[in-house]
Formats: structure tokens, sequence, C-alpha cells
């Protein structure tokens, strides 16, 4: 009998979590019934998201049980089947959620997918050719709509989805300008994933300070902006927004634990005529196919550069969370399990 290390869910978080919102189980693998793998974890992916199904409120996602494993994405390698389409040894990408083994029916649609780790990294499954690469490839091209020329800006710019937006852009032509925090991932945007410029928004003390930043980055004002925060980086960027500029509005991080986060200039929007969009990847499974052919080809053939934050044990899982929010991470967050 397989024992199985879980992380639950058992209180909802009021502002930042804690370790004391989560609890460490140890349960049975149950045995497999016909249809059914089993897959063993080697990596699970964080991210914001997550925050925003702890709460039991309204929103976009149903939120997360209590006293249930934490749901997430996963990759790994079955080790036993009762399925035809699957066998001991296929690595395969999931939402296993927060623990070392999962006991999947993979005959029920997308609940598993094979994948080929010949020239593409198991990890990166949760990464740029994942769910977060999905996301910047469809805020950018179905919602930002760049063209070659015109100016992109991207908040999170280091991260598992930002990173992606900006190599994306500039491969169709564009200047991107990132907003991340701290020099370290400054210089990592523009001198490893060649933003044409990145700015360090804890640099900058006060409003007039980050648009002043902004505004020397942007010449040309900003045609295209991808959120990943809200607050005031989407205030500094709403007010150099060309004429029927477009952003695509992903993630408001900076009001994850509850606070509110309103626009100083609203009417913005109106003068400029701006398409705004929010957009959850999932309720767009149509581009998927499209999406991971060019994602996974420029992985790949090494033209699309990405980096990875690792926690290791399925102990270390909560206190890696909490530093995704808090903005520790460099790149993808993951917690590897084997």
């Amino acid at each position: 009998m397989t024992t199985n290390k879980q992380i639950h869910l058992v209180s909802r978080p009021t502002g930042e979590p804690t370790t004391s919102n989560f609890a460490l189980i140890e349960a049975a693998v149950p045995e497999l019934q016909e249809g059914q793998v089993l897959v063993k974890h080697h990596f699970m992916s964080l991210d914001p998201y997550m925050r925003g199904r702890m709460n039991d409120g309204k929103s976009y996602a149903v939120p997360q049980p209590l006293n249930t494993v934490m749901g997430g994405g996963t990759v790994g390698e079955v080790v036993d089947s009762k399925n035809p389409t699957y066998k001991a040894g296929d690595k395969v990408v999931g939402m296993g959620g927060w623990q070392q083994y999962s006991v999947v029916n993979a005959n029920a649609p997308g609940a598993l997918r094979k994948v080929d780790t010949a020239h593409i990294p198991l990890s990166a499954y949760l990464g740029s050719v994942g769910m977060p690469g999905v996301t910047a490839w469809y805020g950018l091209i179905k919602i930002c709509t760049p063209k070659a020329g015109e100016t992109i800006v991207v908040s999170a710019a280091s991260g598992a989805v930002g990173s992606v937006v900006g190599q994306l852009a500039k491969s169709r032509g564009c200047r991107v300008v990132g907003v991340a925090g701290g020099a370290d991932k400054c210089g990592y945007v523009v001198n490893e994933l060649g933003f044409d410029a990145c700015i360090d928004y804890k640099a900058h003390a006060d409003a007039k300070s980050l648009y002043e930043a902004l505004k020397e980055a942007t010449p040309d004002g900003v045609d295209g902006y991808f959120d990943n925060v809200g607050g005031p980086v989407l205030d500094a960027v709403l007010s150099r927004m060309n004429a029927f500029g477009r952003m695509a509005i992903c993630g408001m991080i900076a009001g994850y634990n509850g606070e509110p986060i309103p626009l100083k200039q609203p009417q913005l929007i109106l003068q400029s005529r701006l398409k705004v969009e929010g957009f959850i990847v999932s309720e767009h499974m149509e581009v998927w196919p499209e999406a991971l052919k060019e994602l996974g080809t420029l992985v790949a053939t090494g033209k699309l550069k990405f980096r990875e934050s690792v926690a290791h044990g399925i102990e270390s899982a909560p206190e890696a969370f909490m530093g995704l929010l808090k903005g520790k991470n460099f790149g993808k967050q993951l917690v590897k399990l084997v």
C-alpha cells in the first residue's frame, strides 16, 4: 500500500495566507478501478490564481473546498494503469493537486494529456508550454493583437506569464517594455529575454516617479498592455495608452488578499477609446492546440527562454506559495516532488 502525502486547505485565509491555513495529511492510495491510472507527480505548479480560490466568495473559479487536497497543475509519470490509452512510464500533465500521487479517470475529457520530453523538459509543461504559456499567448495574440512597430507593456515581466508575453511580442516585431520588482529581475528581462526596457517598480516611491520612468521607456506611448498586477502599475500604464489601445487583464495580484484596488483615472478608458478585456484561459480551450504548437516549437528550439524557482518536497508548498504572492519567486514557481 503506497502512502500519499497531501496538502489540504483547512481554513480560509483572511488577508495573507499563513501556514495555519494548510495541513499535511497522509492517505493511502486507493486501488485502481477500470479506466483509471495512477500518476506519480514529479512537479506541481503554484500559481497566483490559487489565492482567489481559497476565498468563499463569488469569483470566476469554484472555491477550493475545505479539508480536501488543494487543486493545481501537475506533471508526472504513469506508474500503474487500468486504461488502454496509458501505460506505465508515460509522461503526463494534469490537475493532480498538491499531493505526491493522483488517481485519475483517464477517460474524462481533458483529465490527462501525454507529453513528449525528448526536446522539452517535463517541468516546462507547467510553465511556458502549459497553462501560463497559453495564458500569455491568448492575452497577447487575441486581445492585445500586436503589430510590428507597436509598443507592448507587460507587468510581472519576469514571471511565468509575463516572460512569455514579452518574448512572443518581440518575435512579432514589437517594442517591449516590462515592469518587474528588483534590479535582478529587470536585468534578466532585458539581458536574457531580450525586452527593450524594464522598469523596476520598487525603485519608484510614488506615482509620479513611476509614470516618468514609464514615459521615458515608452516614447511613442503604449499600444497594448498585458496586466498581471493591477494597482499603481495599471494606473501608470493607463496614462500612457495610445488611442484605440488594447489591454488584456490577466491578474490582479495587487489585490489578491482582498484589498480594494480602485482606478485613479477610469475616464482615460473613454478618452482613449480603449479595449479592456479580462479573460480566463480555461474558457478558451479552442486556442490551446495552436498556442501549444507555437510555444512547444519555440522552447524545443531554444528560442523561448524561461526560468524556474523550485521548492523541494510537498511540505515546502505552503511557504513557497506565500512567497509567490509576495514576488519572491523568479520565473515559474514549482515544487519538485521526486
